[in-house]
């Protein structure tokens, strides 16, 4: 029982991963390459740094990602900060329990 339930979790995992639920539009890797080369050395090393005295932080990285693309798709909208006028995604109720903002915005 344990094994066919197993395999139907990796089955589900397959099939969600593969049916482009989460998307990034135009996302992608070496997007600062030509405006801005030392972008993702600099975003890497402050992200290894953190994770090293932090072990948590890999966990909190991922609860942000799956808010934000599982959610509502992948926009990175739940980064952004409040403004006066405009209540910020990651202060909805929802959100309040995401943490590694600080490491982020860093």
């Amino acid at each position: 029982m344990r094994t066919s339930f197993s395999n139907f979790l990796l089955v589900c995992l397959v099939l969600f991963g593969s049916a482009g639920i989460c998307h990034g539009g135009e996302l992608r890797k070496n997007f600062y390459k030509n405006s801005y080369p030392q972008a993702e050395e600099i975003i890497k090393s402050i992200i290894w740094k953190r994770v090293a005295s932090n072990s948590t932080l890999p966990s909190k990285f991922l609860g942000m990602h799956f808010h934000d693309c599982v959610i509502r798709g992948c926009d990175a909208s739940v980064l952004l900060n409040s403004t006066p006028n405009n209540k910020a995604k990651k202060e909805a109720i929802a959100n309040l329990s995401l943490a590694g903002f600080d490491v982020i915005d860093e």
